[in-house]
């Protein structure tokens, strides 16, 4: 399938380094290693690194990590991201448990669970991700869980076994603009991730609900303020907005290094709506210091 271009073209001028905004401090090597062995010897993965994460050096290094379960191969095609795409294999039954188990070596208060999408599967993965939600509260039954969900192609029953296994936050990332998700997310659709949104806020009101989306893919600030407005009219309570870096050649260009002020501004408008929470800035990412959400006072 070919990508409509609706913003610049790969070989528009682009600043030849990253502004400084963007460029991250040193990096703790041992702590980085440490935790790979470990995640290796369980067969887990993790979106910071296979999303070419750039806060991944800083989260190891203070023992935090988003889990990705369902394997590491996602059945979607989106322009952005640089998770291995192509035909899954099978699920292993023992990823729940092992989430659990490296969630409670690192002794964590706040576990983010993520995972590619399964499109392949009848139930999306849904009932896995229920229950590596259910063990993980089992081991550690004071921490905090956060899902970052697919949209599992709009079946809602999907999402009300996920929220049923009782995760604390529901995330699910809008991406982009209306506009750019051909582009973007080609095989994903706009109003069908509201639809997800609000029905996980219809279906458990107790629990925060959550999206993230990327700038500097060719979006107008506009188009972000109308996206804020229909989150916020689905029912999330919290936003995160970052800056877009290409993961690789083959992904899609940048179009726009955004400047800090005006993610300033995104912030300032989504919390003028009604956002309990806006994080917005360049290095600002779906999971990253998830954990000072404090779920339960911004829960509502």
């Amino acid at each position: 399938m070919s990508l409509v271009q609706l913003g610049p073209p790969a070989s528009a001028a682009l600043p030849a380094r990253l502004p400084e905004w963007l460029r991250k401090g040193r990096t703790d090597f041992r702590a980085l290693h440490d935790l790979k062995v470990e995640l290796r010897a369980r067969k887990l993965h993790t979106v910071c690194e296979s999303a070419r994460c750039p806060n991944i050096h800083e989260c190891f290094s203070r023992k935090a990590a988003t889990f990705m379960i369902l394997g590491n191969i996602c059945t979607r095609t989106c322009g952005f991201c640089s998770v291995p795409q192509g035909a899954p294999g099978l699920l292993d039954p023992d990823e729940p448990f092992q989430v659990a188990e490296m969630a409670a070596s690192m002794d964590l208060r706040y576990v983010v669970i993520t995972s590619v999408n399964r499109d392949d599967l009848p139930d999306g993965g849904s009932a896995h991700f229920a229950e590596t939600i259910r063990r993980v509260k089992r081991a550690l039954p004071n921490a905090k869980v956060e899902v970052l969900t697919p949209d599992f192609c709009g079946d809602f029953e999907a999402v009300a076994r996920v929220l049923d296994a009782g995760p604390d936050v529901f995330n699910h990332n809008m991406e982009t603009v209306r506009r750019l998700y051909r582009r973007v997310r080609p095989q994903a659709d706009y109003k069908q991730s509201l639809d997800v949104l609000a029905c996980a806020r219809k279906l458990a009101p107790e629990v925060m609900t959550k999206s993230g989306l990327m700038a500097g893919l060719g979006e107008r600030p506009e188009e972000v303020r109308q996206l804020l407005d229909d989150l916020r009219e689905a029912g999330a309570g919290v936003a995160t907005i970052g800056q877009y870096l290409q993961p690789t050649r083959r992904r899609l260009p940048v179009a726009e290094f955004v400047p800090p002020a005006r993610f300033d501004e995104y912030r300032e408008y989504g919390e003028s709506i009604g956002f309990r929470a806006v994080f917005s800035g360049p290095l600002v990412r779906s999971s990253y210091m998830a954990e000072s959400l404090e779920a339960g006072r911004l829960a509502g």
